[in-house]
Protein backbone atom coordinates (compact mmCIF):
# COMPACT_ATOMS: atom_id res chain seq x y z
CA UNK A 1 0.00 0.00 0.00
CA UNK A 2 1.26 3.73 -0.69
CA UNK A 3 2.35 6.25 2.02
CA UNK A 4 -0.69 6.98 4.06
CA UNK A 5 0.46 10.73 3.52
CA UNK A 6 0.98 10.45 -0.51
CA UNK A 7 -2.75 8.44 -0.21
CA UNK A 8 -4.52 11.60 2.05
CA UNK A 9 -2.94 14.50 0.21
CA UNK A 10 -1.23 16.08 3.58
CA UNK A 11 1.89 16.96 4.82
CA UNK A 12 3.64 15.01 7.40
CA UNK A 13 3.08 17.68 9.91
CA UNK A 14 -0.73 18.06 8.96
CA UNK A 15 -2.29 18.72 12.25
CA UNK A 16 -5.15 16.21 13.33
CA UNK A 17 -8.02 18.44 12.12
CA UNK A 18 -6.52 18.41 8.36
CA UNK A 19 -6.13 15.04 8.34
CA UNK A 20 -10.13 14.63 9.37
CA UNK A 21 -11.10 16.86 6.30
CA UNK A 22 -8.82 15.50 4.11
CA UNK A 23 -10.02 12.21 4.73
CA UNK A 24 -14.18 13.39 4.30
CA UNK A 25 -13.24 15.00 1.22
CA UNK A 26 -11.79 11.86 -0.67
CA UNK A 27 -13.85 9.26 0.48
CA UNK A 28 -17.23 11.55 -0.28
CA UNK A 29 -15.04 11.74 -3.92
CA UNK A 30 -14.76 8.04 -3.99
CA UNK A 31 -17.31 6.14 -2.78
CA UNK A 32 -18.79 3.53 -5.07
CA UNK A 33 -22.15 4.73 -4.64
CA UNK A 34 -21.33 8.17 -6.68
CA UNK A 35 -18.88 6.28 -8.90
CA UNK A 36 -21.63 3.21 -9.94
CA UNK A 37 -19.36 3.25 -13.95
CA UNK A 38 -16.43 2.75 -12.13
CA UNK A 39 -14.96 -0.34 -10.97
CA UNK A 40 -12.00 0.76 -9.36
CA UNK A 41 -13.92 3.55 -6.85
CA UNK A 42 -14.39 0.65 -4.50
CA UNK A 43 -10.45 -0.44 -4.25
CA UNK A 44 -9.80 3.41 -3.66
CA UNK A 45 -11.91 3.87 -1.49
CA UNK A 46 -11.20 1.11 0.82
CA UNK A 47 -7.52 2.74 0.35
CA UNK A 48 -8.43 6.33 1.68
CA UNK A 49 -10.12 4.31 4.45
CA UNK A 50 -6.84 2.30 5.06
CA UNK A 51 -4.83 5.34 5.30
CA UNK A 52 -7.44 7.02 7.69
CA UNK A 53 -7.04 4.13 9.92
CA UNK A 54 -3.24 4.92 10.26
CA UNK A 55 -3.15 8.68 10.12
CA UNK A 56 -6.29 9.04 12.05
CA UNK A 57 -5.40 7.18 15.10
CA UNK A 58 -3.16 9.18 16.83
CA UNK A 59 -1.38 6.14 18.84
CA UNK A 60 -0.72 4.73 15.15
CA UNK A 61 -0.01 7.63 13.37
CA UNK A 62 3.29 8.11 15.82
CA UNK A 63 4.08 4.70 15.18
CA UNK A 64 4.04 4.98 11.48
CA UNK A 65 6.62 8.10 12.26
CA UNK A 66 8.78 6.30 14.15
CA UNK A 67 9.00 3.26 11.40
CA UNK A 68 7.49 0.88 13.79
CA UNK A 69 4.40 0.24 11.56
CA UNK A 70 3.97 -0.01 7.81
CA UNK A 71 1.67 1.71 5.39
CA UNK A 72 -1.08 -1.51 6.48
CA UNK A 73 -0.68 -1.29 10.28
CA UNK A 74 1.76 -4.23 10.67
CA UNK A 75 5.27 -4.16 12.57
CA UNK A 76 8.60 -3.43 10.78
CA UNK A 77 11.32 -5.61 11.36
CA UNK A 78 13.78 -4.11 14.33
CA UNK A 79 16.39 -5.31 13.72
CA UNK A 80 18.25 -8.35 15.22
CA UNK A 81 17.65 -9.15 18.84
CA UNK A 82 20.48 -9.84 21.08
CA UNK A 83 23.14 -8.47 18.74
CA UNK A 84 26.20 -6.22 19.94
CA UNK A 85 26.59 -2.78 18.01
CA UNK A 86 28.31 -4.94 14.79
CA UNK A 87 25.00 -6.89 14.58
CA UNK A 88 23.30 -3.57 14.96
CA UNK A 89 25.12 -1.94 12.17
CA UNK A 90 25.04 -5.42 9.87
CA UNK A 91 21.84 -6.51 10.37
CA UNK A 92 19.17 -3.65 11.03
CA UNK A 93 15.86 -2.65 7.72
CA UNK A 94 19.05 -3.12 5.36
CA UNK A 95 18.82 -6.81 5.38
CA UNK A 96 15.72 -7.52 3.25
CA UNK A 97 14.43 -9.97 0.14
CA UNK A 98 17.83 -12.20 0.51
CA UNK A 99 17.33 -15.73 0.50
CA UNK A 100 19.92 -17.84 2.18
CA UNK A 101 20.30 -21.00 4.31
CA UNK A 102 22.77 -21.00 6.93
CA UNK A 103 25.81 -23.27 6.80
CA UNK A 104 28.86 -24.19 8.95
CA UNK A 105 32.36 -23.53 8.12
CA UNK A 106 34.89 -25.69 6.67
CA UNK A 107 37.52 -27.84 8.60
CA UNK A 108 40.43 -24.88 8.16
CA UNK A 109 38.22 -22.95 10.33
CA UNK A 110 37.89 -20.13 7.37
CA UNK A 111 34.76 -19.42 5.87
CA UNK A 112 33.50 -21.39 3.04
CA UNK A 113 30.70 -21.27 0.69
CA UNK A 114 28.88 -20.73 4.12
CA UNK A 115 31.04 -18.32 5.84
CA UNK A 116 27.92 -14.82 5.28
CA UNK A 117 25.46 -17.20 7.33
CA UNK A 118 28.35 -18.07 10.15
CA UNK A 119 28.54 -14.54 10.43
CA UNK A 120 24.87 -14.70 10.82
CA UNK A 121 24.40 -17.54 13.11
CA UNK A 122 27.55 -15.86 15.63
CA UNK A 123 25.12 -12.78 15.72
CA UNK A 124 22.30 -14.39 16.19
CA UNK A 125 24.04 -16.29 19.60
CA UNK A 126 24.39 -12.65 20.95
CA UNK A 127 28.13 -11.88 19.98
CA UNK A 128 29.36 -8.94 17.97
CA UNK A 129 31.25 -9.03 14.89
CA UNK A 130 34.47 -10.18 16.00
CA UNK A 131 32.56 -13.10 18.33
CA UNK A 132 32.54 -15.19 14.14
CA UNK A 133 35.88 -16.03 14.64
CA UNK A 134 37.46 -19.18 16.37
CA UNK A 135 35.52 -22.70 16.84
CA UNK A 136 31.66 -20.79 16.84
CA UNK A 137 31.37 -22.30 13.79
CA UNK A 138 32.16 -26.05 13.64
CA UNK A 139 30.28 -29.00 12.86
CA UNK A 140 27.95 -28.60 16.20
CA UNK A 141 27.18 -24.59 15.22
CA UNK A 142 23.73 -23.75 15.33
CA UNK A 143 22.25 -23.14 11.77
CA UNK A 144 19.36 -20.99 10.63
CA UNK A 145 16.76 -21.08 7.81
CA UNK A 146 15.26 -17.60 6.18
CA UNK A 147 12.22 -17.83 3.69
CA UNK A 148 12.81 -15.94 0.18
CA UNK A 149 10.36 -13.36 2.06
CA UNK A 150 12.92 -11.57 4.14
CA UNK A 151 13.43 -11.40 7.59
CA UNK A 152 9.88 -9.41 8.40
CA UNK A 153 6.77 -11.56 8.99
CA UNK A 154 5.14 -12.64 5.94
CA UNK A 155 2.15 -11.23 4.46
CA UNK A 156 -0.85 -13.50 5.21
CA UNK A 157 -3.88 -11.53 4.48
CA UNK A 158 -6.32 -12.26 2.45
CA UNK A 159 -8.18 -9.69 0.99
CA UNK A 160 -11.72 -10.41 -0.80
CA UNK A 161 -15.02 -8.89 -2.16
CA UNK A 162 -18.44 -9.52 -1.36
CA UNK A 163 -21.60 -7.81 -2.68
CA UNK A 164 -25.16 -7.59 -0.30
CA UNK A 165 -28.53 -6.35 -0.98
CA UNK A 166 -29.68 -2.84 -0.20
CA UNK A 167 -31.94 -4.88 2.51
CA UNK A 168 -28.61 -6.69 3.87
CA UNK A 169 -27.15 -4.07 4.62
CA UNK A 170 -29.49 -2.17 6.46
CA UNK A 171 -30.92 -5.42 8.25
CA UNK A 172 -27.51 -7.69 8.41
CA UNK A 173 -27.21 -11.49 7.05
CA UNK A 174 -25.05 -14.13 7.43
CA UNK A 175 -23.73 -14.84 3.62
CA UNK A 176 -20.91 -16.97 2.38
CA UNK A 177 -18.08 -16.29 0.60
CA UNK A 178 -15.21 -18.35 -1.25
CA UNK A 179 -11.64 -17.97 -0.79
CA UNK A 180 -9.12 -18.10 -3.37
CA UNK A 181 -7.91 -21.55 -2.03
CA UNK A 182 -11.47 -22.88 -2.47
CA UNK A 183 -12.32 -23.02 1.32
CA UNK A 184 -15.45 -21.42 2.04
CA UNK A 185 -16.88 -19.05 4.92
CA UNK A 186 -19.60 -17.91 6.90
CA UNK A 187 -19.98 -14.32 7.39
CA UNK A 188 -21.89 -12.11 9.32
CA UNK A 189 -22.72 -9.24 7.89
CA UNK A 190 -23.33 -6.60 10.51
CA UNK A 191 -26.29 -4.43 10.11
CA UNK A 192 -25.93 -0.44 8.75
CA UNK A 193 -22.77 -1.85 6.82
CA UNK A 194 -22.09 0.60 3.63
CA UNK A 195 -20.46 0.44 0.58
CA UNK A 196 -17.08 0.29 0.69
CA UNK A 197 -16.77 -0.69 4.28
CA UNK A 198 -14.19 -3.42 5.18
CA UNK A 199 -14.85 -6.39 7.30
CA UNK A 200 -11.83 -8.05 9.50
CA UNK A 201 -12.17 -11.76 10.36
CA UNK A 202 -8.85 -12.70 12.30
CA UNK A 203 -7.01 -15.41 12.36
CA UNK A 204 -9.24 -16.45 8.58
CA UNK A 205 -5.85 -16.06 6.05
CA UNK A 206 -3.25 -17.76 4.82
CA UNK A 207 -0.83 -19.79 6.87
CA UNK A 208 2.94 -20.29 7.10
CA UNK A 209 5.01 -22.26 10.10
CA UNK A 210 6.03 -20.60 12.46
CA UNK A 211 4.35 -17.59 11.48
CA UNK A 212 0.40 -16.74 13.20
CA UNK A 213 -1.89 -16.80 10.32
CA UNK A 214 -3.68 -13.71 8.45
CA UNK A 215 -6.24 -12.02 8.40
CA UNK A 216 -9.48 -11.81 5.73
CA UNK A 217 -10.24 -8.66 4.82
CA UNK A 218 -13.47 -8.36 3.17
CA UNK A 219 -14.47 -5.18 1.13
CA UNK A 220 -18.67 -4.49 1.24
CA UNK A 221 -19.89 -3.37 -2.04
CA UNK A 222 -23.83 -2.80 -1.62
CA UNK A 223 -25.53 -3.96 -4.97
CA UNK A 224 -28.30 -1.57 -7.21
CA UNK A 225 -31.45 -2.03 -6.17
CA UNK A 226 -34.05 -3.25 -8.48
CA UNK A 227 -36.07 0.40 -7.26
CA UNK A 228 -34.36 2.20 -4.91
CA UNK A 229 -31.98 4.49 -5.48
CA UNK A 230 -29.36 5.92 -2.23
CA UNK A 231 -28.67 9.13 -1.80
CA UNK A 232 -26.61 9.65 1.03
CA UNK A 233 -29.10 8.26 4.01
CA UNK A 234 -32.05 9.16 2.20
CA UNK A 235 -33.85 6.66 -0.88
CA UNK A 236 -35.48 8.13 -3.90
CA UNK A 237 -37.93 5.90 -5.65
CA UNK A 238 -40.26 6.68 -8.57
CA UNK A 239 -43.90 5.85 -7.82
CA UNK A 240 -45.88 4.86 -11.13
CA UNK A 241 -49.84 5.91 -10.73
CA UNK A 242 -53.00 5.74 -13.49
CA UNK A 243 -54.06 8.97 -14.93
CA UNK A 244 -57.20 8.74 -12.87
CA UNK A 245 -55.26 8.22 -9.49
CA UNK A 246 -53.50 11.52 -10.53
CA UNK A 247 -56.86 13.10 -11.71
CA UNK A 248 -58.73 12.04 -8.75
CA UNK A 249 -56.58 11.67 -6.49
CA UNK A 250 -56.42 8.49 -3.55
CA UNK A 251 -54.03 6.87 -1.48
CA UNK A 252 -51.18 4.54 -3.22
CA UNK A 253 -48.97 2.00 -1.65
CA UNK A 254 -45.58 2.53 -1.46
CA UNK A 255 -42.91 0.38 -0.85
CA UNK A 256 -40.40 1.06 1.83
CA UNK A 257 -37.47 -0.93 3.43
CA UNK A 258 -39.64 -1.88 6.51
CA UNK A 259 -42.55 -2.62 4.15
CA UNK A 260 -45.13 -0.80 2.17
CA UNK A 261 -47.41 2.15 3.50
CA UNK A 262 -49.98 4.17 1.90
CA UNK A 263 -49.42 7.54 0.44
CA UNK A 264 -52.63 10.21 0.07
CA UNK A 265 -52.03 11.65 -3.87
CA UNK A 266 -54.00 14.69 -3.82
CA UNK A 267 -56.63 15.49 -6.50
CA UNK A 268 -54.86 16.72 -10.09
CA UNK A 269 -51.12 15.35 -9.46
CA UNK A 270 -48.74 16.00 -11.85
CA UNK A 271 -46.09 13.47 -12.65
CA UNK A 272 -43.07 14.75 -11.61
CA UNK A 273 -44.51 15.65 -7.87
CA UNK A 274 -42.26 14.56 -5.33
CA UNK A 275 -43.43 13.11 -1.34
CA UNK A 276 -41.26 13.02 1.68
CA UNK A 277 -41.81 10.11 3.91
CA UNK A 278 -39.46 10.94 6.81
CA UNK A 279 -37.74 8.37 8.35
CA UNK A 280 -38.34 5.85 5.89
CA UNK A 281 -34.46 6.17 4.39
CA UNK A 282 -31.39 4.59 5.70
CA UNK A 283 -30.96 4.34 9.64
CA UNK A 284 -27.66 5.91 10.60
CA UNK A 285 -27.13 6.04 14.56
CA UNK A 286 -30.34 6.45 16.62
CA UNK A 287 -32.15 8.19 13.15
CA UNK A 288 -32.86 7.42 10.00
CA UNK A 289 -32.64 9.28 6.51
CA UNK A 290 -36.13 10.06 4.47
CA UNK A 291 -37.51 8.26 1.53
CA UNK A 292 -38.35 10.73 -1.39
CA UNK A 293 -41.34 9.50 -3.54
CA UNK A 294 -41.46 10.70 -7.08
CA UNK A 295 -44.56 10.79 -9.15
CA UNK A 296 -44.97 9.13 -12.45
CA UNK A 297 -47.86 9.03 -14.34
CA UNK A 298 -48.82 5.87 -16.34
CA UNK A 299 -51.04 5.18 -19.68
CA UNK A 300 -52.65 2.43 -20.49
CA UNK A 301 -50.94 0.02 -22.91
CA UNK A 302 -52.13 0.02 -26.59
CA UNK A 303 -54.74 2.17 -28.16
CA UNK A 304 -57.92 2.72 -26.14
CA UNK A 305 -60.60 4.37 -28.45
CA UNK A 306 -62.99 5.50 -25.58
CA UNK A 307 -59.41 7.24 -23.67
CA UNK A 308 -59.37 8.89 -26.67
CA UNK A 309 -62.29 10.09 -27.63
CA UNK A 310 -62.85 11.65 -24.01
CA UNK A 311 -59.28 13.20 -24.13
CA UNK A 312 -60.24 14.68 -27.65
CA UNK A 313 -63.47 16.35 -25.76
CA UNK A 314 -62.06 17.53 -22.78
CA UNK A 315 -59.36 18.66 -25.29
CA UNK A 316 -61.79 21.38 -27.22
CA UNK A 317 -63.58 22.40 -23.86
CA UNK A 318 -60.50 23.13 -21.65
CA UNK A 319 -57.81 23.75 -23.62
CA UNK A 320 -54.43 24.67 -21.86
CA UNK A 321 -51.06 25.20 -22.67
CA UNK A 322 -48.27 23.35 -19.81
CA UNK A 323 -45.20 24.55 -21.43
CA UNK A 324 -46.42 28.37 -22.07
CA UNK A 325 -43.57 29.30 -19.49
CA UNK A 326 -40.83 27.53 -21.59
CA UNK A 327 -40.83 30.29 -24.43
Amino acid sequence: MRDPYEVLGVQRSASPAAIKSAFRKLAKKHHPDANKNDPKAASRFAEVNAANEILGDETKRKQFDRGEIDAEGKPRFQGFPGGGSGARGAGGAGFENFNFRAGGRGASGGFGGGGFEDILNSMFSGAAAGGARGGRGGAGAQTFEFDGGGFGAPDLDLSVAMTVSLEEAVNGAEKRVRLPSGKELNVKIPAGVTSGQQIRLKGQGESAPGHRPGDLMITVSIAAHPFFKVDGNDLRVDLPITLYEAVLGGKVRVPTLGGAVELSVPKNTSSGRTFRLKGKGLPKGGASGDLFVTIRIMLPDGHDAELEALMQKWRDGHPYNPRSGLG
